[in-house]
């Protein structure tokens, strides 16, 4: 029976915990700072942050606190839309390296391929960023460089000039918005699919369907669709910050979703709602 800590193994032999605990809307201070102690303490060894979060020394301050040993923890943090460009990026790993108290993260992403700073010169930008990112892959201070919300031509653009290809893209991934298109890209990389708000944001919770689904298998509707997403072969990074929750969302690995379970949930999409597209966000 799988487990937390069960892993994938990234295209650069890399391996990473099948599932993560995120902690996006997890405020600095208090709240980031328990809410992954529990994770730690419920089993968890895999810890998504981004600069964006605004709770990266809570959350390095958080392992450092905890019994578990560093190497023992992946570590994801992420590049703001403000510090695209090759000087802005190999400053911005050093803060981020400075903010959770570390001297090397697991995976290092680009958070957004087009933000509307740099909307008129994005693919320039991305690959300045790349080059910083794959430059900090070689000295290790990161263990592995990726992406996150980059749909196909993103990608396309990204490794006209890339020397290393990104090892995991990290997307809105639920039952209510499957991204075919993206994860197939993904797939013939050999780039994984990390799946943050795996549960909709928590608005898939309140679905019949899924609330249907869970009992018929005996685990709620969270639980279903985290294992819904291992059964897509991509990894999800549910998010909390109680403690009771933390270990509720770790009870996936008991049971199968049978088939025709999989193409029902599959044919939620658009219930609640869809992926930002990219290169319209406002930020």
């Amino acid at each position: 029976m799988q487990s937390l800590i069960d892993t994938y193994t990234l295209n650069n032999d890399v391996k990473i915990p099948i599932v993560g605990f995120g902690t996006w809307q997890s405020a600095d201070g208090d709240i980031a700072h328990k809410s992954v102690q529990a994770a730690l303490d419920a089993g968890y060894r895999h810890i998504d942050t981004a600069t964006a979060y605004g709770n990266e020394g809570s959350v390095g301050k958080a392992i450092k606190d905890s019994d578990v040993d560093r190497h023992d923890i992946f570590l994801t943090t992420k590049l703001w839309n403000d510090d695209h460009g090759y000087e802005a990026t190999q400053k911005a790993i050093d803060n981020s390296l400075k903010s959770l108290e570390t001297d090397y993260v697991d995976l290092y992403l680009i958070h957004w391929p087009n933000p509307v700073k740099f909307r008129d010169n994005w693919e320039q930008m991305n690959a300045e960023s790349w080059q910083a990112m794959e430059e900090a892959y070689k000295a290790g201070k990161v263990r592995a460089i990726g992406v996150s919300n980059f749909r196909q031509h993103h990608l396309a653009s990204l490794m006209k000039t890339a020397t290393i290809t990104p090892a995991v893209n990290q997307n809105y991934l639920n039952p209510c918005d499957l991204q075919p298109e993206v994860t197939h890209a993904n797939e013939q990389y050999n780039i994984l699919n990390e799946a943050y708000s795996p549960l909709g944001t928590g608005e898939l919770l309140s679905v019949q369907l899924l609330r249907d689904l869970g009992e018929k298998y005996g685990h709620s509707s969270a639980q279903l669709m985290l294992r819904w997403s291992l059964q897509h072969g991509f990894l999800p990074l549910p998010k909390s910050t109680h403690a009771e929750r933390i270990q509720h969302n770790t009870g996936i690995f008991d049971f199968t979703i049978d088939d025709a379970d999989m193409k029902a949930i599959d044919g939620l999409h658009g219930t609640t709602r869809v992926a930002d597209d990219p290169d319209l966000v406002n930020f």
